[in-house]
């Protein structure tokens, strides 16, 4: 079984990101893989922008990093980047921080605009981080993702379809399984 890091860069609490990373978390504990979700923004805002590399908050994220064989991070666009929270988090975290490590990389947005954002902005830092294996990210437009009052989150067909097929290349990446074909 492989520990996954399930990190969301989001700033809000009730967050489509978020949401998402939890409604796909439960599609890998259901492959077998041990999820711990990290939401960024329980971090508290002091350590990040002061920087404090001893604040427990951000020694036990490093930690969980560390430790996780397979990291799935997850945020909003912002100007046409990933989150500025989750910026400070990388910033924190050693320069090395993803060697060895499978990275699923998610970002959701307004419009099909800032799709770039996966490959351009986010994927570049998961590169320089030394990630062994960034495998296919995907971009989810927010309207293809509602929020229940109970928390509960529903994808739009086509687009839960192709996260699926992007998380199931995540997990066999994971396992060293080969992946399958999606059905046409």
């Amino acid at each position: 079984m492989s520990l996954v890091l399930s990190v969301s860069g989001s700033p809000s609490a009730s967050s489509r990101t978020a949401g998402l990373l939890r409604h796909l978390d439960a599609r890998l504990a259901a492959q077998g893989h041990q999820v711990i979700p990290l939401d960024v923004r329980t971090i508290p805002a002091e350590a990040l922008l002061g920087a404090d590399f001893g604040h427990p908050a951000v020694v036990e994220a490093t930690e969980l990093f560390a430790r996780a064989d397979g990291v799935v991070i997850g945020t909003p666009v912002y100007k046409a980047a990933y989150s500025g929270v989750l910026k400070a988090l990388l910033d924190l975290l050693p320069q090395y921080a993803l060697t060895g490590k499978t990275v699923l990389p998610l970002v959701t947005g307004g419009s099909t605009a800032h799709v770039l954002a996966l490959d351009y902005a986010l994927r570049p830092v998961l590169n320089s981080m030394g990630a062994a294996h960034i495998v296919q990210g995907w971009f989810t437009l927010d309207k293809d993702i509602t929020r229940g009052e109970d928390g509960s989150v529903t994808v739009a067909p086509a687009t839960a379809e192709a996260l699926a097929h992007v998380v199931d290349q995540f997990s066999a990446a994971l396992t060293g399984r080969p992946v399958l074909a999606a059905a046409s």
